[in-house]
């Protein structure tokens, strides 16, 4: 489980408060999308919850361990996949998956393992051995998910992940998401797609200004107008009469 109490992010050289008293807490089996322009501290939430920026107040914990008290623990409990991955050329996809497997530090999966893990995220096999130089938009992001995937964490956060990816590309992403949410894993997402948001969510957070101004769970997703919603919230503007 992913949670975050009154958990605060504030620059003090600008004084700029990027989050403000975030309530939040996405459960395993559950997908949590986070809606909001540029700036309105869904990626400052993600690297909170991952321990590359320290909270001025406030707690991110994973499984009930605080990130800011045993980083390297909470870590181990999450995957990761950012909005734009940096892979090496050069290499294979196996290659690729194999190095930054090995830099957990327990020592990389077998082939077998990492082969199955891209093929869970919808890389057929004819690409493994492939260098990824030769690799479309959406075949990095799924090698992406598959770095995530053979990790086996509890929870994955995921920073705009469909960002760039053709229509086809962007469904198969999250069917492959749900499959991980059918497994128990705790999803928490951010995003600027309202169509996939609300075909897959089972809470979503609206943000602006660094605050979640407006949580809806599932039912209320499917029976509101979530592009008003989003407008009202995000821009001030009041839904069309």
């Amino acid at each position: 489980m992913l949670r975050a109490m009154s958990l605060t992010k504030r620059y003090e050289d600008t004084g700029r408060e990027a989050l403000s008293n975030l309530d939040l807490q996405c459960l395993p089996g559950e997908i949590f999308c986070l809606l909001g322009e540029n700036g309105a501290g869904k990626t400052t939430t993600i690297n909170l919850f991952l321990g590359y920026i320290a909270p001025t107040s406030g707690t991110a914990s994973v499984d009930g361990i605080s990130v800011a008290d045993d980083p390297l623990a909470t870590r181990k409990r999450i995957a990761y996949v950012p909005e734009s991955v940096s892979l090496y050329g050069a290499l294979t996809a196996l290659e690729n998956l194999t190095f930054f497997a090995g830099l957990t530090g327990t020592g990389a999966p077998t082939a077998e393992v990492l082969s199955e893990a891209m093929v869970e995220a919808g890389l057929d096999r004819q690409h493994h051995r492939r260098r990824v130089s030769d690799f479309s938009k959406g075949m990095r992001q799924k090698l992406a998910l598959a770095m995530a995937l053979q990790k086996r964490a509890p929870a994955m956060l995921l920073d705009e992940p469909t960002s760039g990816l053709d229509p086809h590309a962007a469904h198969d992403l999250l069917m492959r998401l749900q499959a991980q949410r059918s497994k128990g894993t705790a999803i928490l997402m951010s995003t600027h797609d309202l169509f996939r948001a609300k075909s897959i969510a089972d809470r979503i957070g609206i943000m602006a200004g660094g605050r979640l101004v407006c949580l809806l769970d599932r039912d209320q997703v499917q029976a509101s107008d979530l592009e008003s919603l989003y407008l009202q919230y995000v821009v001030g503007q009041e839904p069309a009469s």
